[in-house]
């Protein structure tokens, strides 16, 4: 009871200061919000003195930040939001509008990425079914091409093609439900592939566990087998889709962007901009509950769905030794990958020939030209330098902190829910207010925030772990808790997480290229592949090369982290052939014991 109390009173804390920090924007940037809001208000008027004041006294700024942020905390209380200070009207109706529109496109979107999550591990869930699994483990060379793909290169492409050439569905605005499916599609395809790489890596350790093994032997379904398979995997996941939702919420701002939907993502943007804080402290604090609720709703689901066993302790291990992948598919696209940025390497990204503007793919150009006559090869080329190693080092650094943070759960749990529940957008925003824009601000923006995906699963197979058969019985044994760590629980624990990690990879070059899509990355003439879409995204239909060959060597890099993650698997333990069985030690047995088929089963 007490643990609860605390960590409660933790959330709270944190979530006082997300809101307090974002309402001190204005004054952390050092530029005065009487003359943000007047150009917001009127870009023509003068900025006089005289103008600024009067500004200032309406929005009752006088006091300072702290008369600012108690004033509007007290109206809250009451239920009362506070007047925006460009529009004038209550902040409450806009933000809740705001918020039912994001959460209508969440849910939509929602379905679709379980729906394409359905799709990648459907080959596993067959094979598993009728006990034809055998070592197999998940490929993901198709779901890692779509989980590369940007949301609003997606996004992009389907309001060009599917709404304007074909005239299918609504390609703009926001006026019923046939205008959420393109933006649905844009956001839950990339997400759903994720999620079904994630099942897919755990769904052959449910396969094999004795239950299964039994419930084929007594001659169960395959389909009643599958089902329960998905069932023991979820929960594990759980954690990761309550990410999602609050993501697919505020951080949908390109898409929203992209489709001219007035969701809560861009309403915080453009509050941000603007530095228009009632609407953006409001914002913010929608989403810092909305990430209560998804996390609180997780968390009793996960309990539901594994029932009396977590707290009993009696669950197999699903992470269990295996053979790594074979290492060809890895291979073959990482020499792709050296190829292209090779050669790309060995040509000048900032020569300029206006007589070559949007020229097909050619001998002379073998990616094509963009609107300035520039060879996209050579762009994509020395883009890579800045994208590709950044991304690496931001994985790297986000690996590292999301373990050691998801061995304390009770600290890192809520501080994932309020890092997540603010976009990266509007990290970018305020890593600005306080170091300054450049070069670094998308990497200290996205390095904020993508750490608490990966200690989410990491705490969540962590407490599965702990409660299975062969961690019970080598604490019988006498194991301490650091032998318990070190020789049990990280080695199972750590390669699905770093596999992870792996996966997310192109998300996090994704995340790097989305803030240069929206104008706050890396700018002009940078080849830098964010502001590569950016700049070619208005051309194409025109000329679809521009974006394609930066979106297809993300695309690349999805296929090359997933097919390596392939071959981090923990090792069997090689043992002498005069080991006796009990001196293998417990896990050993329950390894043995997993693994062995009963007669008749196949």
């Amino acid at each position: 009871m007490w643990q609860r109390v605390v960590g409660a009173g933790w959330r709270t804390f944190l979530a006082v200061g997300l809101v307090c920090g974002v309402g001190l924007l204005p004054w952390l940037t050092s530029t005065d919000p009487a003359y943000t809001v007047l150009k917001a208000r009127s870009a023509e008027r003068e900025p006089t003195p005289e103008v600024l004041a009067d500004i200032r006294r309406q929005l009752g700024i006088d006091g300072g930040p702290l008369h600012v942020l108690t004033g509007w905390l007290g109206g809250l209380v009451r239920g009362d939001a506070g007047q925006s200070w460009i529009s004038g009207g209550d902040v409450l109706p806009d933000v809740l509008r705001a918020l039912g529109a994001s959460l209508l496109l969440m849910a939509v979107a929602l379905l679709v990425a379980v729906l394409t999550a359905g799709l990648v591990c459907a080959r596993t869930l067959r094979l598993g079914a009728r006990r034809r699994l055998g070592g197999r483990r998940g490929g993901g060379s198709a779901s890692a091409v779509l989980a590369s793909l940007p949301e609003f290169l997606v996004a992009s492409v389907l309001a060009t093609v599917v709404g304007v050439q074909l005239g299918w569905l609504p390609a703009l605005g926001w006026y019923g439900p046939q205008w959420t499916v393109l933006p649905a599609l844009a956001l839950g395809l990339p997400a759903g592939a994720v999620l079904g790489r994630l099942l897919d890596d755990l769904l052959p350790g449910a396969f094999g566990e004795p239950w299964a093994l039994a419930a084929a032997a007594r001659g169960l379904t395959g389909r009643s087998i599958a089902r329960q398979a998905l069932r023991r995997c979820v929960p594990a996941l759980l954690p990761n889709l309550g990410l999602f939702v609050v993501g697919l919420t505020g951080g949908a701002v390109a898409v929203e962007q992209v489709f001219d939907i007035p969701g809560l993502g861009r309403t915080t943007l453009q509050a941000a901009l603007a530095q228009d804080l009632p609407v953006l402290q409001a914002g913010t604090l929608a989403l810092v509950l909305l990430a209560a609720l998804a996390t609180g709703a997780t968390r009793v689901a996960a309990r539901l769905l594994t029932g009396p066993a977590l707290r009993d302790g009696a669950l197999s291990s699903l992470h269990r030794p295996a053979p790594p992948a074979g290492g060809l598919l890895p291979l073959l696209y990482g020499l792709v990958l050296l190829a292209v940025v090779g050669l790309g390497l060995a040509r000048d990204p900032l020569a300029l020939d206006t007589g070559q503007r949007l020229r097909a793919p050619s001998l002379d150009h073998p990616f094509g030209t963009d609107a300035l006559g520039r060879d996209l090869l050579a762009r994509v080329g020395h883009g890579a330098l800045d994208t590709l190693l950044l991304a690496a080092a931001i994985s790297a650094a986000a690996l590292l902190a999301g373990v050691l943070l998801g061995l304390v759960p009770r600290i890192s749990a809520p501080l994932v829910d309020t890092v997540n529940a603010v976009p990266p957008v509007l990290v970018a925003l305020l890593v600005t207010a306080v170091a300054g824009s450049g070069a670094a601000t998308p990497a200290l923006a996205v390095g904020a925030v993508a750490w608490a995906p990966l200690a989410a699963h990491t705490s969540s197979l962590l407490r599965q772990e702990r409660a299975t058969l062969h961690i019970t019985a080598t604490k019988g044994l006498g194991a301490g808790r650091v032998h318990l760590l070190r020789y049990e629980l990280l080695p199972a624990v750590v390669p699905p997480v770093l596999r992870h990690a792996l996966l997310r990879l192109p998300g996090v070059a994704l995340a790097l290229a989305s803030l240069g899509f929206l104008g706050l990355g890396a700018q002009p003439p940078s080849p830098e592949w964010g502001l590569l879409l950016a700049e070619n995204q208005p051309y194409a239909e025109r000329a679809p090369w521009a974006v394609l060959a930066p979106a297809a060597v993300l695309a690349l890099l999805g296929a090359l982290a997933v097919s390596a993650a392939g071959g981090l698997r923990r090792r069997p333990a090689k043992t002498s052939p005069g080991k006796t069985e009990a001196a293998a030690g417990p896990e050993r047995r329950s390894v043995a014991g997993t693994e062995q088929e009963p007669a008749g089963v196949r």
